[in-house]
């Protein structure tokens, strides 16, 4: 059983590993949590997730369907993951055939405040507060901006 700091979380269906410790409140249902990961306070993550081992997700954020986060990653607060680039409203906006994967490597750290498009991010890489992520990133570095590009 998770460490839980205070009472009003919502878990549903979560494979967790050990020590991992959520704040609430949070929405959390049908994903997997890896060892020592940390799960800050109004963070939701969806169904099918999947966060590795020694995580720390920061309030505030919100992860979709679709998101692989490999092991020892930061995700800063707010961070907001995209599945959907092609925003349907009306009766098909569950159209999941449009939804794409996310995947985030080992040893990433995603700043506050970033969006994270449907991307492929490779190990050792980090992602400057604010910023945009709208294309793979194959090449470790330090990447910032609006649409992110390396700059270091």
């Amino acid at each position: 059983m998770p460490k839980l700091k205070r009472k009003k979380i919502d878990i549903k269906k979560v494979k967790m590993g050990k020590n991992v410790t959520i704040y609430s409140p949070s929405n959390i249902y049908e994903c997997e949590i890896g060892d020592n990961s940390f799960i800050g306070p109004f963070v939701e993550i969806q169904k099918g997730v999947k966060i590795g081992k020694n995580c720390k997700v920061q309030s505030h954020t919100f992860i979709c369907e679709l998101v692989k986060i490999k092991n020892n990653v930061f995700v800063g607060h707010g961070v907001m993951f995209i599945n959907d680039k092609f925003r349907n409203y009306g009766p098909s906006n569950r159209n999941k055939k449009l939804w794409s994967k996310t995947e985030v490597g080992n040893q990433v750290s995603i700043g506050s405040n970033s969006t994270i498009l449907p991307v492929k991010i490779c190990d050792n890489v980090v992602i400057g507060a604010g910023s945009v992520v709208t294309k793979d990133i194959n090449t470790k570095g330090v990447y910032a901006g609006n649409p992110a590009k390396k700059i270091k």
